[in-house]
């Protein structure tokens, strides 16, 4: 149905906001719910032309009626919007520390990173509530990423164990078979396997993945979905997996990694960035490099030793290690990064992009196949840091 001149006057009146001093605000009448919601429009982003801020702020019922009213009049993904907005164009940390609040938002990514920023000063009266927050988020990622991520790594596992000389007790009857349909000899009722196909023996971290976080303020969202695949990987027996984060110190999570909820609230957002030091330790935790994929997500914005730090990454790579530089690990992409350590990786040999947490389980599953993952990135059009010439 084509949308109608008055329809078009409407929407042009609540994107604009009140344009003069008559009571619909000019271009158009409003009706009772699009008051309401031009006022939670105009409480947080002001009328055009006015440094409206603080709207929001006078008192926890009219908060809490705010919030009561964008989730009733906008759709999720513009309610998780405008919360991220409130808290960091009008300071409303008390969406974060006070219970009642706190039950009332829409639960998101940026509002977890939020609360890991703030676990320190989150009174004890809402500490139980943050954390069943960042549990809900937590599930739903799980939800929406842990089978794909399981399907993908097993099966990287299963295909980089696999051999083609197999022992007796290690051969994979039903690929050795499909191998082989072609050699069936019906008049023997045979099929002559000319190529067996078996896995090698399996052992208890046939593949081991250590996780490098920059837990600095910039890279919020990415730590909360490492923290969730760190988990998620931790749960798969034939990998070793290890959490480390780190800003100017370094943090090693790994005895943690089965709770992500834990994880996160054992991170400390904000700070510096030593990330010589974090790889450093990193090295040190890493006993079979050949058999070792390495993610270090970062924004590469060192502010240590940037000629040790590089030095130490290219050890690490001459060593074995499947080594990958993820600039964000997030929904947003196109993210803030150093150029020209960004560029110096690449040089090294080193995959350095930006990845979404959707096409995170396709990059550990090339990655642990030792495959090209520059060009698995290119395949996803995926713009990857290149060397400078």
């Amino acid at each position: 149905m084509p949308e109608t001149p008055e329809e078009r006057l409407r929407r042009w009146r609540l994107v604009l906001g009140k344009t003069d001093d008559s009571p619909s605000g000019g271009l158009a009448e409003l009706g009772k719910d699009d008051v309401k919601v031009d006022n939670a429009l105009a409480s947080l982003y002001g009328d055009p032309g006015a440094d409206r801020r603080g709207g929001l702020g006078a008192s926890s019922p009219y908060l809490a009626r705010w919030l009561g009213d964008i989730r009733e009049y906008f759709p999720t993904s513009a309610v998780q919007m405008m919360q991220k907005d409130a808290i960091e164009r009008l300071n409303l940390h008390k969406l974060l520390l006070e219970p009642e609040m706190l039950e009332a938002v829409e639960p998101d990514v940026h509002l977890v990173a939020n609360l890991m920023s703030m676990s320190r000063m989150i009174p004890s009266e809402t500490k139980d509530t943050a954390r069943r927050v960042v549990r809900q988020v937590v599930a739903e990622v799980e939800r929406r990423l842990k089978a794909k991520t399981l399907a993908a790594v097993r099966g990287a596992i299963d295909k980089a164990s696999r051999t083609s000389r197999p022992r007796a007790n290690e051969i994979d009857w039903d690929r050795t078979i499909r191998k082989n349909l072609r050699n069936y000899l019906p008049e023997h009722d045979v099929i002559i396997p000319e190529r067996l196909v078996g896995h090698g023996r399996k052992r208890a971290g046939l593949q081991d993945v250590v996780l490098c976080v920059d837990q600095s303020g910039s890279m919020a969202s990415s730590v909360v979905y490492a923290g969730i695949f760190g988990a998620v990987l931790a749960s798969i027996r034939a990998t070793n997996t290890k959490m480390i984060v780190f800003d100017t110190e370094v943090v090693d999570l790994t005895e943690q990694i089965e709770d992500p909820v834990d994880i996160l609230f054992g991170c400390q957002l904000g700070g510096g960035t030593d990330i010589h030091r974090a790889v450093s330790y990193c090295q040190g935790v890493i006993d079979r490099p050949e058999k070792t994929v390495m993610v270090l997500i970062t924004d590469l914005y060192e502010g240590g030793d940037r000629v040790k730090m590089l030095r130490r990454i290219a050890s690490l790579v001459s060593s074995g290690v499947q080594l990958i530089c993820l600039l964000a690990l997030n929904d947003e992409g196109a993210p803030f990064y150093d150029a020209n350590n960004a560029a110096t990786l690449a040089g090294m040999g080193v995959p350095t992009f930006a990845c979404t947490p959707d096409l995170f389980p396709d990059l550990i599953a090339e990655a642990i196949q030792r495959r090209d993952v520059g060009s698995w990135a290119a395949r996803n059009d995926i713009p990857v840091a290149r060397a400078k010439a």
